[in-house]
């Protein structure tokens, strides 16, 4: 929780990144096997494995369909660890205090107007009242 004397757009907390060798190994093989299956996808789009074209099977023509759905779904897989390692080992953790706003600032009151008005305070003032009450239209 930020501390009282934070203010708008403070970093409260960074911790920097890991940046471990591990991480940055994991992350060259991945994009090695990203680039592996990506091509292989790229082939299989272009000799028209999934069109039929040059198949007399229809059960082929499935089989060749679930396959590149396959590949796609691994390149997807693969991209989302890539990016998983990145952020998590990369990328530093900062928060930064934001402002929250207070319910009686959302509904447009001034910040003199917070405590309301007393009832019964000043007479005329209540009469005021009455009548803007009882007709909504009536002018001072």
């Amino acid at each position: 929780m930020a501390s009282e004397g934070s203010t708008y757009g403070d970093i409260h907390r960074y911790e920097p990144p890991r940046e471990s060798t591990a991480a940055a190994v994991g992350i060259v093989l991945l994009t090695l096997i990203q680039i592996v299956l990506v091509g292989l996808f790229t082939y299989g789009m272009l000799t028209g494995w999934a069109s039929g074209i040059g198949t007399k099977l229809t059960v082929r023509l499935i089989e060749a369909n679930m396959f590149l759905g396959g590949v796609l779904t691994v390149i997807f897989l693969d991209l989302a660890f890539v990016m998983l390692l990145y952020r998590k080992e990369f990328l530093p953790d900062v928060m930064i205090v934001k402002k929250r706003r207070r319910k009686w600032e959302d509904l447009y009151v001034r910040q003199d107007q917070v405590d309301g008005s007393t009832v019964g305070g000043d007479r005329d003032e209540l009469v005021e009242s009455i009548k803007r009450a009882v007709y909504p239209y009536y002018k001072k």
